[in-house]
């Protein structure tokens, strides 16, 4: 009788430990590919499939950001980082695809980043990024948390499952990681790269974003007295009311010439030297004031931030955003980066 128990308890524990054993074995699949840590991604929850591990490995970056305020170079987890910067350059009460697609864009735009050497970079201290416009705003979760108060664990979850979203995800045309410029809010068209920018781009081109028209940063005045309009673009206006004419227009419908007196300026020198919001823009004297109509918010170039929120009320895909704003790309895994 004692043979029999000793049995039967035998027994149990095998059947126990074997599926234990399984677990195990499974999770030790996980490897190490370079120098970098590989772990598995869950399925996004735009698919009705049910959430299961799959294959996707992603590297496990550090992100130096140049800390403009501290004048330090801060040392960021690639995930840490996009979140910052998702939640720094789009508000969080848009919708989830519209988020998942600056995700993928500020993940892009810093995988891009990665490929320059450092004099193209032209950072200070040898850091990746700064945290300002001239690459991404960046705010990290300190300073996230000071900003959204009572409403910061909402906000950080929202963010944070667009990034797991795409997570490990890269915007690519012709084999390299793009430049994913984004911006606010178009004048109802996105701009050709070489109509603002000195160079053509071939996935940066023109598009409709007829979303656009819908913000409430899509119209917008601003009134400059004439003595500075005249000292912030070096020119004397002949004083019969008459300001200078707008000799032509880009494909995207802002201003690509203009004459003032004997000087003329492209739309975007416009736009930079009295601070517009857009540089589609119409002007007319007002007294001694100059009254000046502006249309969109931004460079106008990439992605429409506004417009992608649009499109996801319309219940397009982050995918669907990406590949509208962008000509011609694909999105792939990134391959593992070398030290």
């Amino acid at each position: 009788m004692k043979r029999i128990l000793i049995v039967a308890i035998l027994l149990i524990v095998v059947i126990l430990l074997i599926p234990a054993a399984m677990v195990s074995m499974n999770g030790s699949a996980q490897e190490e590919k370079g120098p970098f840590k590989i772990a598995p991604l869950e399925k996004t929850s735009q698919s009705s499939e049910p959430k299961v591990q799959s294959e996707v490995t992603v590297p496990e970056l550090e992100i130096d950001v140049y800390r403009s305020q501290k004048e330090e170079v801060e040392s960021i987890p690639l995930t840490d980082y996009v979140i910052g910067v998702v939640a720094s350059e789009m508000p969080v009460e848009y919708e989830l695809e519209a988020l998942k697609a600056q995700s993928l864009a500020a993940q892009t735009y810093v995988m891009a980043q990665l490929r320059l050497d450092e004099e193209s970079r032209n950072v200070p201290e040898e850091a990746l990024v700064t945290d300002t416009v001239n690459h991404q705003v960046f705010l990290n979760k300190e300073e996230l948390k000071e900003k959204w108060g009572d409403a910061f664990e909402e906000n950080w979850s929202k963010v944070e499952e667009a990034v797991l979203a795409t997570a490990g995800q890269v915007i690519v045309y012709n084999e390299q990681p793009i430049t994913a410029a984004f911006f606010s809010t178009s004048n109802g068209f996105t701009e050709n790269s070489e109509d603002y920018w000195a160079q053509e781009i071939p996935y940066l081109k023109s598009v409709e974003s007829p979303w656009d028209h819908e913000s409430p940063r899509f119209e917008e005045e601003k009134a400059i007295p004439v003595q500075e309009f005249e000292q912030k673009l070096g020119v004397t206006l002949a004083g019969d009311g008459s300001i200078g004419e707008i000799q032509a227009r880009t494909k995207g419908g802002r201003v690509e010439r203009v004459q003032i007196g004997d000087k003329q300026f492209t739309g975007r020198d416009i736009r930079e030297k009295l601070d517009l919001d857009s540089s589609d823009f119409s002007w007319f004297m007002n007294g001694n004031q100059i009254l000046i109509q502006t249309k969109g918010w931004g460079h106008g170039v990439g992605m429409s931030q506004f417009g992608a929120n649009g499109m996801a009320k319309e219940g397009k895909t982050y995918k669907e955003i990406i590949e509208h704003y962008y000509f011609d790309v694909t999105i792939e895994m990134m391959k593992e980066m070398e030290e």
